[in-house]
């Protein structure tokens, strides 16, 4: 058969749809979804620390903080990087960042990709994050900003707070994200491996990657789950 790769499967669809009734539409049909939304229930607390473990396992870092001691941990975060300059979104709560010693870069339409590449960190909220999946829901909101911001800078910083964003699985997941909005899903390093399983990471986005779970408990709950090797994040 002549023609792209595109008028190639558009014909085999055609050919699938050939005995489908005009007048037919996919809503006549309904699909059944009746598979599980979770698997086991949990305690919000049991979801927090599942969401932590399966970050870890994809080998990002991952810190539990009280909202009091976000400030301080995001500053020591980004000293331990020897970040300098550091990408901001719009909507980024002026507080998170008021003690650290660094230059805020502001997202905005005119910052572009080589700039960005200048950038040492990024750090951002999120929309949501799946515990089963151990993923990071970004969907573009006011504190996380263009998804360009988040896929060049090559250590990303990003806060979730476990009393509104952690859900247990995919499904409750797409109740809440809106699909009209930009959604990034991050679950793992941002690595690729060719036929030999040789990995390289940093290829679709920042090597490193820290997760911030923010509670409302005491400072001195804090902890953090550290992945194997060095941390990084994927899409």
């Amino acid at each position: 058969m002549s023609g792209t790769s595109r008028d190639r499967i558009l014909a085999r669809v055609r050919r699938a749809l050939a005995d489908v009734p005009a007048h037919e539409r996919p809503q006549d049909h309904p699909v059944p979804r009746d598979y599980l939304r979770i698997h086991g229930a949990r305690t919000p607390a049991e979801s927090a620390d599942l969401l932590a473990e399966n970050l870890a396992d994809y080998r990002a870092v991952v810190h539990r903080v009280a909202a009091t001691g976000l400030p301080a941990l995001l500053t020591e975060l980004l000293g331990r990087r020897g970040a300098r300059r550091v990408a901001v979104p719009a909507g980024l709560p002026a507080e998170w960042l008021a003690q650290a010693p660094v230059e805020q870069v502001p997202d905005s339409a005119g910052l572009t990709a080589r700039e960005l590449d200048a950038v040492d960190s990024v750090v951002t909220g999120c929309a949501l994050a799946i515990a089963e999946t151990g993923t990071v829901v970004l969907d573009a909101g006011p504190d996380q900003g263009r998804r360009l911001i988040t896929l060049v800078p090559d250590h990303h910083v990003c806060v979730v707070r476990t009393a509104d964003q952690i859900v247990d699985s995919v499904p409750q997941a797409l109740g809440r994200l809106d699909p009209a909005r930009p959604l990034t899903w991050i679950s793992g390093p941002s690595a690729t491996s060719d036929i030999e399983l040789d990995r390289v990471e940093g290829v679709h986005g920042p090597r490193a990657l820290d997760v911030i779970l923010v509670h409302d408990g005491r400072p001195r709950d804090e902890q953090a789950v550290t992945g194997d090797s060095a941390p990084a994040r994927g899409l």
